[in-house]
């Protein structure tokens, strides 16, 4: 007699696609143990913080309205930071960290989601893993209830900061969700952008270009005017965030337009993630060439190769961020008006050699920060390629260790020259251009932006220590970078003393341009960033690689 197995129940069938999910999602929180924490301590304290900066600087209601009204009445400052919806303190605080915050968040979600989905399975782990009792969903649902960790823990840091800081709770909780929504968002789209392509470097690129997009039309929109009404700003996930108009009649109803994008971009990868394999891919890579070019033939083509198209997007970014920023400098003094507290921050930033002036070493200040970002991506490339098994290969040849860390290192100090000119060059010409003395203003701007370089060269020789010393503690490099651009950014505002802004590299810099400068800070911090990166490497010759 023959017998017919019952079909499982759909239930049955889901918890299998389901299984493990607990157990990973326990081991994505151990991995992110510090990544997570760094994140939402950094981001969380420094949006409640700007609350009391805002009271110093701007302590009457006067001074708040004339400050709403110069920004709303520039189409520079609009497209940088949005239109200003309300003149209180938690007003001024949801216009200045609102777009910012989104764009963070949403930085945070999409390096977790890939790092634990496309990243594992690139390495190889994941197909390990697979091997045990693990569903098909499993490591897509446990990345995705990570970035729903993280972003929860942000939006409560966000909204109990700025309610314990004396905000009103509706208006705190609303900046919360719009910040931690985008970042739910953002891990969505991650999510399927991990399916559609085959590395997590296209994953990541993929999912920042949607992100640049998003900043781009939001920015477009809101430069149109200061209602934030274009059709622009609302197709940008950026431009509901600050629709959400926190202190300023909030609208509770764009936090579940941005719940359904989310479930829908949630829902597609998913069934994405059902219709292929492990380890492949809807977009595959397009077939190389039959033989490898000669440049290929050595470390310094193969770093080249690899790290080409992010020195390209970081150029060009920072052209097109200098030329925003050069073409408001000529307008500094009106967007600062009389105020007194807003002159003088600017001229801590700055220096105190004119508004202008100040206003221009306080924007290549800025790109000199966000600088060092690249410097340590580009350094931790190495422990990458370390991770991924794909060291030992190109170490198994006749190519030695200094040699191949040597490769990526140039990219990292080079290439940090490269993106700091290409802003100051833009940020010259703008500004030349709207002054009618390109001739007089792009040589001096273009330097200033290149007096950075020692300072970012520092953190870059910090980057290549922790390597060589210490090469499972790299996460720390981001704490380290993030924790200089905080210095940078809010300790004017909130007058650190002299010796905490000497704690970053970027406070021993004179403020150009428009002061005197000596030789001595650049070589005692090029001495340094040398002096950090001769250890550093010493200790990679030394330990074990992987």
């Amino acid at each position: 007699m023959t017998t017919v197995a019952a079909p499982l129940p759909a239930s049955a069938g889901r918890s299998r696609h389901l299984a493990g999910t607990g157990a990973l999602l326990r081991l994505a929180l151990r991995r992110d143990r510090v990544l997570i924490p760094a994140w939402v301590l950094t981001l969380g304290p420094a949006v409640a913080a700007m609350g009391s900066s805002f009271e110093a600087v701007y302590d009457t209601a006067a001074q708040r309205a004339a400050l709403a009204a110069s920004m709303n009445g520039n189409g520079s400052m609009r497209a940088l930071y949005g239109p200003v919806f309300g003149d209180s303190v938690g007003g001024l605080v949801a216009w200045r960290m609102a777009g910012l915050g989104a764009v963070l968040a949403a930085v945070m979600s999409l390096l977790i989601v890939v790092r634990h989905t496309r990243e594992e399975e690139e390495t190889g782990r994941q197909e390990l893993l697979s091997a045990a009792m693990v569903g098909r969903r499993a490591p897509l649902t446990a990345a995705l209830l990570t970035a729903l960790a993280a972003n929860t823990a942000l939006a409560l840091m966000i909204a109990g900061g700025l309610a314990a800081s004396g905000q009103p709770a509706a208006g705190s909780l609303a900046l919360g969700l719009a910040i931690g929504c985008t970042g739910l968002l953002f891990a969505g789209l991650a999510a399927v952008a991990a399916q559609l392509t085959e590395s997590a470097r296209l994953a990541k690129g993929l999912t920042g270009a949607v992100l640049g997009l998003a900043f781009a039309l939001r920015a477009a929109g809101d430069a149109a005017g200061p209602s934030a009404a274009s059709p622009l700003t609302w197709v940008s996930p950026i431009g509901w965030a600050q629709n959400v108009r926190p202190y300023a009649g909030e609208r509770w109803w764009i936090v579940p337009l941005f719940l359904a994008a989310t479930a829908l971009a949630v829902f597609a990868s998913y069934a994405l993630t059902a219709r292929r394999d492990l380890g492949m891919s809807f977009l595959p890579a397009r077939p190389g060439p039959a033989v490898a070019p000669r440049s290929l033939s050595g470390p310094f083509g193969l770093a080249w190769r690899l790290q080409r198209t992010t020195l390209l997007g970081w150029t060009l970014g920072f052209l097109c961020a200098g030329g925003v920023f050069g073409g408001i400098a000529e307008g500094a003094s009106d967007l600062v008006g009389g105020n007194r507290q807003t002159r003088e921050i600017v001229e801590r930033m700055g220096g105190q050699q004119g508004l202008t002036d100040a206003f221009l070493a306080t924007m290549t200040g800025m790109l000199g920060m966000v600088a060092a970002l690249y410097a340590a991506g580009a350094v931790l490339r190495l422990r990458g390629e370390e991770t991924g098994e794909r060291a030992e290969p190109v170490l198994a040849g006749a190519v030695g260790r200094l040699r191949w860390a040597a490769s990526h290192l140039v990219l990292a100090y080079a290439g940090t020259a490269v993106i700091l000119a290409s802003g100051g060059l833009g940020l010259g010409l703008a500004y030349g251009l709207s002054a009618d003395d390109l001739g007089g203003k792009l040589g001096p701007v273009l330097a200033a932006a290149l007096s950075q370089v020692p300072a970012v060269w520092t953190l870059t020789g910090l980057a290549v220590l922790v390597l060589g010393l210490l090469p499972k503690a790299t996460g720390a490099v981001w704490a380290l970078v993030g924790g200089c651009l905080a210095i940078g950014w809010i300790g004017p505002s909130l007058k650190f003393p002299r010796w905490a802004m000497n704690l970053s590299p970027y406070g021993h810099l004179p403020k150009l341009p428009g002061t005197d400068a000596t030789a001595a800070p650049f070589v005692w911090l090029l001495a340094l960033s040398a002096l950090l990166a001769l250890v550093g490497l010493a200790g990679l010759r030394r330990r074990d690689i992987g």
